[in-house]
């Protein structure tokens, strides 16, 4: 089995800080200039920031504030989702050209398995250069690569060379690329993670490679078996073409906080609206309603309730979230509220995935 899935080819495709990057193809003033897409001075987080801004430190999940103390001429821009939905779909047709064997893991990244591709090219680096070269040629973007045996090497080695690059690791090199990994770079491995890593010794692959599976399941649990297969350069998973939902989710960050319930029902029903379409847009329905509170504090409630039907109906979910909305006062004012569906009937849909292996 693991001779089979070391000849995969797998590409990993990461565009260039995306949301930023079609911010300022759409706009040529925004060229060249820091940006930070979501967020603003005064609230709110950064959702991307464009590299001109990363030099001065600001990330994603960075609060605005922050952001612009590390940047004093950093510029805002709202997000536009349906754009960025828009190039990812150009972006995806790209994809299709190829092989039929991609996985989206978002709108700016997916998998694809080019073992056997519609070209009838042996070499993914060579598929890999042609598919960035379309993308920036039909679409305006820049996008990385990582080509490698399987879908853990490829996503580490897209990394490497950002932006606008690519980096190949054959099966005869991951080993060694692997042993020389900083163990931070390893997909996986959080701050938390790569605290404790360091704490054991851990700084690199080949300190993770020395470790049995007994001492890293005694202190990672579960991710313990993950982190010795991996740097071993074992993962067994295939590139899914049908991927299922096993949630859907609406939320909604307000400039002004709420500070009564009674403000919050018109809210909730907006927010109720945008979960339908999606849930309609995926053709799925569920079980377990969930409200999400986050309150000015920035501390986090939820409350779900599971019923013994499937819905997918606004005015259904709606008349759930105010029950759980009302199930007990709130404990300071409201900053964000979201509401998602669980327990979904996908569980009861079957897809077939066919997974094609060749010599690499």
């Amino acid at each position: 089995m693991q001779e089979e899935v070391s000849n995969r080819k797998i590409i990993h495709v990461d565009m260039d800080a995306f949301y930023a990057s079609v911010e300022q193809m759409d706009n040529p003033a925004l060229r060249g200039k820091p940006i930070a897409v979501g967020g603003s001075e005064v609230r709110g987080v950064v959702s991307a920031a464009s590299y001109e801004a990363r030099k001065f430190g600001v990330k994603s999940a960075m609060s605005g504030i922050v952001a612009k103390k590390n940047c004093p001429d950093l510029i805002f821009v709202k997000p536009r989702f349906d754009r960025y939905k828009e190039i990812s779909k150009q972006i995806q047709k790209i994809f299709y050209d190829y092989t039929d064997l991609v996985e989206p893991l978002s709108l700016d990244e997916a998998y694809l398995d080019v073992t056997h591709n519609k070209k009838g090219n042996p070499s993914a680096t060579l598929l890999a250069q042609e598919i960035r070269a379309r993308i920036f040629n039909e679409v305006g973007l820049t996008a990385s690569a990582g080509i490698s045996i399987n879908k853990f090497v490829a996503k580490v080695a897209s990394d490497y060379n950002k932006p606008n690059g690519q980096k190949t690791v054959n099966p005869d090199e991951v080993i060694s690329f692997l042993e020389a990994l900083p163990i931070r770079k390893f997909y996986g491995v959080g701050k938390v993670t790569t605290e404790k890593m360091y704490q054991l010794g851990i700084f690199t692959g080949i300190e993770l490679r020395d470790k049995s599976v007994a001492f890293l399941e005694k202190h990672f649990g579960k991710m313990g078996n993950y982190f010795h297969d991996v740097v071993r350069g074992i993962h067994n998973s295939p590139v899914k073409s049908s991927r299922i939902a096993k949630s859907v989710a609406a939320e909604h960050t307000f400039d002004i906080n709420l500070s009564s319930e009674i403000f919050m029902i018109e809210k909730l029903e907006m927010i109720a609206s945008s979960l339908e379409k999606r849930l309609k847009r995926h053709n799925v329905s569920g079980k377990t309603v969930t409200l999400k509170i986050k309150y000015s504090d920035f501390t986090q409630q939820t409350r779900s309730k599971t019923l013994p039907y499937f819905i997918a109906d606004k005015s259904l979910i709606l008349e759930i979230v105010k029950e759980l909305l009302y199930q007990e006062r709130l404990k300071n004012s409201v900053r964000l509220l979201g509401i998602s569906m669980n327990n979904l009937n996908t569980d009861e849909k079957k897809f077939v995935v066919v997974q094609l292996k060749f010599e690499f």
